[in-house]
């Protein structure tokens, strides 16, 4: 496919509107137009008295669709012109595939992020406008976002210029699903480097809480996620549990989030080794309660076996569970996925995650016809499970989108009233501080006083992350040295 951008600089939002129609496709970026050929998307900026002229054209199997905008001056100065040209291309996107984004122009990671800075700037009645009438939303997924935002600030409240989270990263799996796209290896295939790696995620998590306590920083939300952490033997998640007891001051953390997930590799007594260590969260994750879209996504467990975790988890004492649920997975239907819904509501969870499937690879998007029929079906699963959450009394309360997320759509945090994951908070809109440990982590060092960030980086794989550890502590000494800079 050609995106052709001409007399403009829009180049990364027109080529980010083409990905919600067309995400696996390769795109070719060209500054001067070209005869019409099938797969051309053409936007082109003309200057004129007081602003410019703004022209959009898509040419989609045999046929063309154009749309125009004119942007002021004092539009063209800010991102208004942008949005405009971005509004043109989008109409014609939409003309030629039948599928109109409920996100609109919208392509960013936190739309409630934005929501919240509207807000700020302009009220809530005035936001909501800016969402739907200028960035084109639908009004229910604007309304969204407000409710994202204003659970989002009771739990932003909580975080003082001191307040920090900490993370540690277990990336071992016992299989890969065929939609995943985090860092993860098979427990079989690393099973002799995960002795060596456990003991040095326990001395990085040490050392991060050493680092806190030296700066006076307080944790109030410590999460440990993958992979899937429970694909650790019973022995090895009480070697990382003992090290945050040891190091860390649980009765002043407000969160402990350990993300069991996968219902094949949870026992008792690895659910009893966490319960005993203080976790105060989990997450149990049946990802779908469809046997047969189990099957086709490569998960190795069945309907059962998660019920069977579930109940074991609640049996043991835990009061703050978790699910994710999927919408769009292969094989699977809005009616399967309502049902599916429906049995998580009828456990009765403290949260519900609904994610929507992110396609990893072109192989998983057969046709576009396929592609633009599996988003206006995903559409239809998210708003059944705001119906049907929303009437269970699950609220929402965070939110974030991922690339190449079938039609640009959500994943969204359910919960029920006061059981907000603070830590998907604090991480996703970038409130305080993250320390992280573990291979493939992140440390994200934000200034209290700013939007100032800064990372970083560890090794992304476990081989790496045990051989230059050394190397990877050295980097932490930037911890010390930011805070001395910020607090000046």
């Amino acid at each position: 496919m050609f995106l052709i951008c001409k007399n403009h600089d829009y180049l990364f939002e027109m080529e980010n509107i083409v990905r919600i129609f067309f995400p696996m496709e390769k795109i070719v970026t060209l500054e001067e137009d070209l005869p019409d050929t099938d797969g051309m998307f053409s936007t082109i900026l003309t200057k004129t008295d007081g602003g410019a002229d703004l022209f959009a054209k898509a040419v989609l199997h045999n046929q063309t669709a154009t749309a125009t905008r004119f942007a002021t001056d004092a539009q063209l100065l800010c991102a208004d012109g942008e949005w405009l040209m971005a509004s043109a291309l989008c109409e014609c996107l939409t003309e030629l595939t039948g599928y109109k984004p409920p996100w609109g122009l919208m392509t960013g990671v936190r739309p409630s992020k934005l929501m919240r800075s509207y807000i700020e700037q302009f009220g809530v009645e005035k936001a909501i406008d800016r969402f739907v009438n200028f960035l084109e939303v639908s009004p229910a997924k604007a309304q969204l976002a407000v409710s994202v935002a204003e659970a989002e600030d009771a739990v932003v409240a909580l975080s003082d210029e001191n307040s920090v989270s900490q993370y540690a990263s277990v990336p071992f799996c016992p299989s890969r699903c065929s939609y995943c796209s985090f860092v993860s290896h098979s427990v079989k295939q690393a099973a002799k480097l995960i002795p060596d790696y456990t003991a040095l995620l326990c001395r990085e998590i040490t050392e991060n809480a050493r680092i806190a306590d030296e700066l006076g920083l307080q944790t109030l939300s410590f999460y440990i996620g993958g992979g899937t952490p429970t694909s650790l033997t019973a022995e090895q998640l009480k070697e990382i549990t003992d090290a945050v007891k040891n190091a860390i001051d649980l009765a002043k953390v407000r969160e402990y989030t350990v993300e069991a997930g996968r219902p094949d590799t949870i026992t008792r007594e690895k659910l009893q080794v966490l319960f005993d260590a203080g976790v105060t969260r989990i997450s149990v994750n049946p990802q779908t309660f469809n046997d047969n879209v189990l099957s086709l996504i490569g998960r190795k467990h069945t309907v059962a076996d998660f019920y069977s975790a579930f109940n074991t988890a609640r049996e043991i004492g835990f009061d703050n569970i978790n699910m994710d649920l999927i919408a769009g997975l292969p094989g699977d239907s809005p009616d399967s996925f309502a049902d599916s819904i429906r049995q998580a509501i009828a456990l009765d969870p403290e949260n519900i995650t609904v994610h929507t499937l992110a396609l990893k690879r072109s192989s998983e998007l057969v046709t576009e016809h396929e592609w633009h029929k599996a988003a206006k079906d995903t559409v239809q699963m998210l708003d059944t499970a705001s119906e049907l959450l929303t009437a269970a009394g699950y609220k929402p309360y965070y939110m974030y989108r991922q690339s190449k997320c079938i039609g640009n759509l959500e994943n969204v945090g359910w919960c029920k009233p006061g059981k907000e994951c603070i830590y998907n908070v604090y991480m996703m809109e970038e409130v305080h501080t993250v320390l992280a440990s573990g291979g493939g982590a992140v440390t994200k060092l934000k200034d209290p006083h700013s939007a100032k960030i800064e990372r970083i980086f560890n090794f992304k794989y476990p081989y790496e992350y045990v051989s230059r550890f050394d190397e990877l502590l050295a980097r932490k000494d930037r911890i010390a040295s930011f805070y001395g800079e910020v607090r000046i």
